[in-house]
């Protein structure tokens, strides 16, 4: 029975609050109209905007600064500026490296959209538009120019020359299938022969590239996974000193020994995690 009757007032108070709550909010709503000239700022809560600041944070200095916090951490725990300057000589490294994988991926993207881009101007030209019409749709629907899409649309529109436009297209990273796109164009126009036929031929040779690029990637995963391994087994080793009791940190900052021993993994770490990556451009590049 108390339990209830001590329920039922926690439900009255809470109700109380809530309508108390509101009728003050209504009453601060009213003064900012009338002091404000009707202005009231509505906007997203605090978190959500302390949220949307730390992305646009994130976004601006990127990942890799995580390094120079780490860093920082690891002096103050070891009372060493080593692991600061580590720290930042990482920074620019990983930037790199992330530019670099960004890169990457915006040149697969390109080369998918080049692409999806044949495959629609094949149809429609088999739906029986002229050249330059189908591509101004295709053009319209799909983003395989990137850049340069202004100047082929232009060319394309106004007869002027589209393989001249679509050769420097091509220049962009990952739109080099507009060369074969060009050459398609150059035939079918100058010669007569068929546009959809050229364009199919490309489109399932431009498959087949990609399809061997990602079985390659495939191939390569074991050595990105010995690269990140090298990464991480320092940080590990670390770990597990520090939970036997044997305080590494202390041992390969302060002492002969120890600066020794840190200098010399560091030199095979790079070494290895450089051979690793040499490895995968090298037969990336092939």
């Amino acid at each position: 029975m108390t339990g209830g009757m001590t329920a039922g007032a926690l439900l009255c108070l809470g109700a109380m609050a809530r309508l108390l709550g509101g009728r003050h909010h209504g009453l601060r709503r009213a003064r900012l109209l009338l002091a404000g000239g009707g202005v009231v700022a509505t906007g997203p809560p605090a978190w959500e905007q302390a949220l949307a600041e730390l992305r646009r944070v994130r976004a601006r200095w990127g990942p890799e600064w995580w390094v120079l916090l780490a860093g920082l951490v690891i002096g103050l725990l070891g009372a060493s500026v080593l692991p600061v300057v580590a720290g930042a000589a990482g920074v620019p490294v990983l930037r790199r490296l992330r530019l670099a994988r960004q890169a990457r991926r915006t040149r697969e993207r390109r080369a998918e959209a080049v692409i999806a881009l044949c495959g629609a101007l094949a149809g429609e030209v088999r739906a029986g538009r002229q050249p330059g019409e189908a591509l101004l749709r295709a053009a319209r629907d799909f983003p395989g120019l990137g850049d340069a899409r202004a100047a082929v649309v232009a060319a394309a529109r106004f007869g002027g020359d589209v393989p001249g436009a679509l050769t420097a297209a091509a220049r962009q990273p990952g739109a080099e299938g507009l060369l074969g796109l060009a050459a398609c164009w150059r035939v079918a126009v100058d010669q007569g022969a068929g546009l959809a036929g050229g364009l199919d031929r490309l489109d399932g040779a431009l498959r087949a590239e990609r399809d061997q690029q990602a079985d390659l990637r495939a191939q390569l995963a074991g050595a990105r996974a010995t690269a990140v391994l090298l990464a991480v087994l320092p940080a590990l080793g670390l770990l597990l000193g520090a939970a036997m009791g044997a305080d590494p940190l202390r041992v390969l900052l302060h002492s002969g020994a120890g600066l020794g021993c840190l200098v010399v993994g560091s030199v095979f770490e790079a070494a290895g995690m450089w051979w690793a990556t040499r490895i995968v451009r090298g037969a990336e590049a092939r």
